[in-house]
């Protein structure tokens, strides 16, 4: 569900290739309850409604709220898709996809018919003539009407199994989308985040609900966000289902995927982004559904996984008994290895042996790096490979067991029956049967890194409880500062417009007075972005200091990077910039407003203590003699030489 109130526009979904719509309409055979989440079009900046006064970016829309999309919420009539329809959404600067989060489940017909209805009653309010004034409040009425009916409690059709997010990328680089499930409750500040990385053509993203019921009650208040990461303006992306659901075949979509950096399940690209290349799309599509030709005729399971014995398999000898050094690789076992892995099958391990052991023989071999989840143990394997399957998140179905006892391929036969298995006498032929001939493309060849890089769920918070400090220190947070120069100026204008809540200052510049700050020598300028494992923030502060006494005289934050500390690493790194090599006071210039009091605090948390008035507010004051504080979270990285990165754009 969507803004339908405020959004007419309309066009045809023959702008999307045929490849990439049979994969919307593929996922709705899957799903059989979801929610109907009410998302809407909003701002990372949002302070309304101060900022429809002081925001040179405020565009309004026809109910008077901010336009941060670039036509809206375009509407793709796909009758075969999950909701019905798919949203095409160019994002402006500071654009974000909103919704407050529920788990109510009802059946997808159900679902169809509440977006149908929506839609039916949204455009009688987008078309209908009446006073605009009378024509706003009726269409706040009716958002609100559907926030709260999202927010109330309610039965619900069972529990959902995972959230899931369609996204066809039509440019040509990848684009990571930050989501973030936050608890209405300030007293539980750690939110579920992750990074979905949409990589050019279709994407879909299955995230399981144990992840975020690690780190967020669904059953609380929560609010849900989507936001591009680091995209100039215009940057189109379309979306799909974007709800919680659950169904029978969803399992199976998760097992079609591969995790992005994050770790949760994106599908991999399988459909062609465009319509002439058709063979390379019919390829590219049965690969990233698990399907090869093995006749031009006869469609086969690909392997998504192969597990390895060792002792006889991947080695001639038996490590316990004849020891590392009397160990040989089996002949161009290595070579097979590799040339599956660039082909997107991953490697792993169920062998019976001591781990460490084991896994020290493989580094010595140089082959490691290839095996994802090695199970070595005394337990029985087919254990061992359901253990395998789960962490990868993949079907048992589209694994291969490989070993050369005969009594191994039985059990697991027995206790997997999904599971294929080949007697490793016959190993070399995996580079040649049905099962592994799948294209090798650069999505295929990074697979197993997107696995190795983010091998644990970025749910990392739920491990953390309401250890707030070592859930950000877990983040891997970095800032870079660089100075104020005409390559990020507008970026700069953009964020001292925007941000109210974290702008200590007050001051909002325009293009020219910054322009002339950059030319003052004695006035020095700091631009920080900032990137933490679920995303670049992109330019998310501003910072300028008097070096005369010195004294800050402005700090602006953007509200993307409240909450983690960013503010005071930046004040930290300030302290000690100007404290040498004399040893001298540092003051701070503060004007004290409702909107940012409570990120104010952070001057105290620091260490400053109130000098007095001016006419710039409270004036802040450092001593000498403080020591400055180090809390470790955050690592600072100053580029005095440098402008911003290209096409470094606000969080």
């Amino acid at each position: 569900m969507y803004e339908t109130e405020v959004n007419g526009r309309a066009e045809s979904v023959d702008q999307i290739p045929v490849a990439i719509r049979q994969r919307f309409d593929d996922l709705a055979a899957r799903v059989t309850t979801r929610t109907v989440l009410p998302w809407g079009e909003h701002c990372t900046e949002c302070v309304w409604p101060t900022c429809y006064t002081t925001c040179d970016l405020y565009s309004p829309r026809t109910d008077g709220k901010c336009r941060r999309f670039v036509d809206g919420m375009v509407r793709l009539d796909a009758p075969q898709a999950a909701n019905g329809y798919l949203l095409k959404i160019s994002f402006k600067q500071w654009g974000k996809l909103w919704t407050p989060g529920n788990v109510h489940l009802v059946p997808k017909s159900d679902a169809r018919s509440l977006e149908q209805r929506d839609r039916r009653v949204g455009q009688t309010l987008y078309q209908i003539a009446m006073p605009a004034p009378a024509k706003r409040f009726a269409m706040w009425r009716r958002y609100d009407y559907k926030k709260k009916r999202a927010q109330s409690r309610r039965g619900s059709a069972g529990s959902p199994q995972f959230f899931v997010a369609e996204c066809y990328n039509p440019n040509a680089s990848a684009i990571g989308l930050s989501l973030t499930m936050r608890p209405d409750d300030p007293s539980h500040p750690v939110p579920f985040q992750t990074l979905l990385t949409a990589a050019p053509g279709y994407s879909r993203f299955v995230v399981p609900m144990a992840d975020i019921e690690r780190a967020l009650d669904v059953h609380a208040p929560f609010s849900i966000e989507l936001i591009p990461n680091n995209v100039p303006d215009g940057t189109t992306l379309y979306f799909g289902m974007l709800d919680f659901a659950a169904g029978t075949g969803l399992a199976a979509a998760a097992a079609t995927s591969a995790p992005g950096r994050n770790g949760s399940a994106a599908d991999a690209n399988g459909a062609a982004t465009s319509a002439a290349t058709s063979a390379a799309t019919t390829a590219a599509t049965s690969a990233a559904n698990g399907e090869a030709k093995a006749d031009g005729k006869t469609k086969v399971k690909t392997y998504k996984c192969i597990v390895w014995d060792l002792d006889n398999t991947m080695w001639d000898g038996i490590l316990v008994e004849d020891g590392p050094a009397a160990l040989k690789l089996k002949p161009g076992i290595t070579e097979i290895i590799q040339q599956l892995d660039q082909r997107g099958i991953l490697h792993s391990v169920a062998s019976k042996n001591d781990a460490p052991e084991a896994l020290k023989v493989l580094e010595q071999f140089g082959i490691r790096e290839y095996f994802l989840y090695p199970e070595i143990s005394w337990g029985p394997k087919s254990e061992a490979i359901k253990r395998i399957a789960q962490q990868l998140n993949i079907g048992i179905d589209s694994m291969l067991f490989v070993d050369d006892s005969d009594f191994e391929l039985a059990q697991v036969g027995d206790g997997c029956p999904e599971v294929r298995t080949l007697n490793a006498t016959a190993y070399r032929s995996l580079l040649t049967i049905p099962e592994t001939q799948v294209p090798v493309t650069a999505e295929a060849s990074e697979r197993r890194k997107l696995y190795q890089t983010e091998s644990v769920r970025q749910t990392v918070a739920g491990r953390f409880g309401d250890d707030y400090l070592s859930f950000l220190r877990d983040c891997h947070l970095e800032a870079h500062l660089r100075p104020l120069t005409p390559d990020n100026v507008q970026r700069v204008h953009e964020l001292t417009q925007r941000t109210n809540q974290m702008n200590f200052s007050g001051n909002r510049y325009d293009r020219a007075l910054l322009e002339r700050i950059i030319a003052t020598p004695y006035l020095d300028t700091y631009v920080l972005d900032c990137r933490d494992r679920f995303g670049d923030y992109g330019v998310v502060g501003f910072c300028i200091v008097d070096s005369r006494e010195p004294r800050i005289t402005d700090l602006a934050f953007s509200c993307r990077v409240q909450s983690k500390r960013v503010e005071h690493a930046l004040l930290s790194f300030i302290l000690r910039r100007y404290r040498e090599p004399a040893v001298r006071d540092v003051f701070a210039n503060y004007r004290k407003t409702p909107r940012n009091a409570p990120s104010g605090r952070v001057f105290e948390d620091v260490g400053f203590e109130a000098a007095g008035e001016t006419e710039a507010g409270s004036s802040l004051l450092f001593p000498a003699t403080r020591e400055v504080p180090d809390d470790g979270i955050i690592e600072v990285m100053y580029h005095p030489e440098t402008a911003s990165p290209a096409g470094s754009h606000p969080g």
